[in-house]
């Protein structure tokens, strides 16, 4: 029986948690897998929860830490490789990028059969300045020189780091879309809507805009609340903003959206995080993300799974999981008035809204399960044990 480690940067809330605990919990009893990973920041939400859903234990390494720290990453290091050594894995695959730096050293340094990588994201542009993304760069092509596999979510992500980032060729990068558990956001919409907008004071004839993350500068809420703005300048519907997360920016954002609702009689709601997102989904209208940077977002798939219409900046992998002019709408990045005019077009149109919910529903529903996931990884995994003669 082949043994997986599988190695998370830390259990925050996001598509690099649900990914690890699906691929853990149904892989099959073809294979034994052993999920580690760190806590989240102080200003993350953990996703412990999830785990304890699925009935998945990991064992939590709480030196992997997001911040670079040689103390904690030499510590982390020295632990990964001591459970590399006792637990014996045939496979290890890291998510994401700390957890791909330590994991991958230390799976090299162990001689592992099968090393493979899954990039949720990058930190290749809108995140730090020109040297510390051209040391980041150089790292990762290194480290995917020793990787027997590289997965990117998207077509586009693939793109990315084989043409313009030139991490490794393409033919290294297998594209494997993140899967997650959609029932629940698609099941009793209903009965889940009149609870929610009942327990925000949400009125029947208003529509409810959400954007749900973490309240960082990559997901450019300064951008949200200046479309926003725009937004209630421009229409006479009743609306109804909520701003769900949260973050290093929490106080900045706090003080743009108390100015803003002096100017529009409290139309602004900052939730901080919600565990039954697919619950508060279905009390919503509209769906929005306004990113500098996204591997795959994962509200915007869960958006559409509970049959809300999205609009999004067209940024990482969106256009993989949004159907333009379908499902929602993409616009450019930091096009302020663009985005403010597709918002209003879905405002004041109840029929394009309409429309767009029940596209959202057909469209990710097979697309994004984590049965589909699970399959893909598995075909993949075997691939590389054949290679080595493991299997």
């Amino acid at each position: 029986m082949p043994k997986i480690l599988r190695i998370i940067n830390r259990f925050n809330i996001g598509g690099p948690t649900y990914n690890a605990t699906f691929l853990t919990r149904f892989m099959g009893e073809e294979y034994e897998t052993l999920l580690i990973g760190g806590l989240p920041e102080k200003d993350e939400s953990d996703s412990l929860h999830i785990l304890e859903e699925y009935g998945v234990e990991p064992l939590l390494v709480t030196e992997i830490q997001r911040t670079p720290n040689f103390k904690s990453d030499r510590e982390a290091y020295k632990k990964i490789k001591n459970i590399i050594k006792e637990f014996k894995p045939d496979i290890v695959h890291t998510h994401a990028s700390k957890a791909g730096a330590l994991g991958r050293r230390a799976a090299i340094s162990c001689k592992v059969p099968v090393i493979v990588h899954t990039f949720h994201g990058h930190v290749f542009h809108s995140y730090f300045g020109k040297l510390k993304t051209y040391i980041f760069k150089f790292i990762e092509r290194q480290l995917a020189l020793k990787s027997d596999g590289i997965i990117a979510i998207s077509e586009l992500q693939k793109k990315e780091l084989s043409e313009i980032h030139k991490i490794c060729p393409a033919n290294k990068i297998k594209v494997i879309p993140l899967g997650f558990d959609l029932e629940k956001f698609h099941e009793n919409r209903n009965q889940k809507r009149l609870i929610t907008r009942n327990e925000y004071d949400i009125k029947e004839d208003e529509i409810a805009i959400a954007i749900v993350g973490r309240l960082a500068p990559i997901k450019n809420h300064t951008m949200f609340l200046k479309v926003v703005e725009a937004l209630l300048q421009k229409t006479t519907k009743k609306i109804r903003i909520f701003i769900v997360g949260d973050g290093e920016e929490r106080f900045r954002i706090e003080e743009k959206v108390k100015n803003l609702n002096n100017i529009f009689n409290g139309k602004i709601q900052l939730t901080s995080w919600i565990k039954e997102i697919d619950a508060f989904n279905s009390g919503m209208d509209i769906l929005c993300l306004t990113s500098d940077n996204e591997g795959t977002p994962v509200s915007l798939i869960e958006a559409q799974a509970g049959n809300l219409p999205v609009i999004s900046t067209d940024v990482g992998g969106v256009r993989d999981i949004v159907l333009d002019n379908e499902t929602g709408f993409i616009v450019p990045k930091n096009n302020v008035e663009m985005f403010t005019e597709k918002l209003l077009l879905l405002v004041e149109d109840n029929e394009l809204r309409h429309k767009m919910s029940i596209n959202g529903w057909d469209f990710v529903k097979n697309k994004f399960h984590y049965t589909t996931l699970v399959e893909n990884m598995n075909n993949y995994y075997k691939t590389l044990l054949e290679k080595k003669k493991i299997l």
